[in-house]
């Protein structure tokens, strides 16, 4: 008998269905859900009624549910301390450091695959499955795994997934990437998962309001941490002080609300400054780029290049690509952008594709 496939569960329709499939299939499918947030912590930012986020508690109960109904094993494994370290504080870190941080990448790097694998080891599975819209397959002549975009773009979830190891993708199954959205709800229907009706979480389980600056204003108040020592000026790209902030933590590249200033024209944040606490506002042109540095690549589908290689890059989730040439330059990428781009912003990601296939990639500095 083959061994038992580990099902990282959500509490969502999708990883349901995927244990469901794979259960429907014959396989011995053991679930787990990791607990990652105590969503009692910070209730000021809680909201009233705050629903459409991950990992709550509600989404364990529907999990263990969707277990029971398919009789199959089913853990819960708490990550809440190994959560806060490597992605809750790095998450305040870069935007306090002026970057815009994308927690989900985060904790799919370090906790959803790289801790999730050892969950499965303890319970002697030898693959992984997700409910992650993407494709992996194996390239033969090269020995590698390569990523591929999910059937249904819009549920494409690559953008988050561009950090995994060749190890992780050896062990990983993502069934859900040659499949829409509709059809996945209908096989939920037709297995009887009793979440197949249940909205698809869209906040970050920790901000469950969406307002990351309430969020890192109520972590300090908790940790005791001083806030006097965060605000600054806004300036303009000539010097000029036209007002006052609370902390950089409220700003990112691109941003138009909440800025307090009028003029006739809109004006947007073009950078911020750590260091001098200063916020620097703009005009639209001021926002495009024509180049990037992207550290930290992870090269997937391809062996890292050493020759310059065109590919269309997403500098943000909801970033529709744009052709750019990929020039390696030692430990990082640069990025050059055939026509400029739009609030290139320093934390997001960078992520290379060629059509279909991910090449990978990195941290835009």
């Amino acid at each position: 008998m083959s061994k038992p496939i580990a099902v990282a569960m959500s509490g969502g329709v999708d990883s349901s269905v995927v244990a469901g499939m794979l259960h429907a299939q014959g396989e011995q499918v053991i679930g787990l859900t990791m607990q990652l947030w105590n969503q009692r912590r910070l209730p000021e930012v809680q909201g009233a009624g705050a629903t459409g986020r991950c990992c709550s508690i509600e989404d364990v109960y529907d999990a263990r549910h969707v277990a029971q109904h398919l009789g199959i094993p089913y853990y819960v494994v708490n990550f809440e301390q190994r959560f806060e370290e490597q992605v809750v504080k790095p998450f305040v870190a870069d935007y306090l450091a002026g970057k815009t941080p994308i927690p989900c990448t985060l904790c799919n790097n370090h906790i959803k695959f790289d801790q999730f694998l050892e969950m499965a080891d303890g319970v002697g599975a030898e693959r992984i499955a997700t409910g992650h819209y993407a494709q992996l397959r194996h390239d033969e002549p090269t020995g590698r795994w390569q990523m591929l975009r999910s059937i249904d773009r819009s549920k494409d979830q690559t953008y988050f997934l561009f950090g995994l190891t060749q190890q992780q993708l050896s062990r990983t199954m993502f069934p859900l990437g040659g499949m829409e959205k509709p059809a996945v709800r209908e096989l939920a229907r037709t297995l009887g998962i009793p979440t197949a009706a249940k909205p698809d979480s869209q906040e970050i389980c920790f901000v469950p309001n969406g307002d990351y600056a309430a969020f890192i204003d109520a972590y300090f108040k908790e940790q005791g941490i001083d806030r006097q020592d965060l605000a600054g000026e806004l300036v303009t790209a000539d010097g000029k002080v036209v007002g006052e902030h609370a902390g950089v933590h409220h700003f990112t590249v691109g941003q138009r609300r909440g800025l307090g200033v009028a003029a006739p024209q809109p004006f947007y944040v073009i950078s911020t400054e750590p260091e001098t606490r200063r916020v620097t506002i703009g005009h639209g042109d001021e926002l495009l780029r024509r180049s990037a540095r992207v550290n930290q690549v992870n090269w997937i589908s391809i062996a890292p290049p050493s020759e310059p290689l065109r590919a269309e890059v997403r500098i943000r989730h909801r970033h529709l690509g744009a052709p750019a040439t990929l020039v390696p330059a030692g430990d990082y990428v640069e990025v050059r952008f055939d026509e400029p781009q739009r609030a290139v912003t320093p934390g997001q990601g960078a992520v290379f594709y060629a059509g279909d296939l991910v090449f990978g990639g990195g941290w835009i500095a």
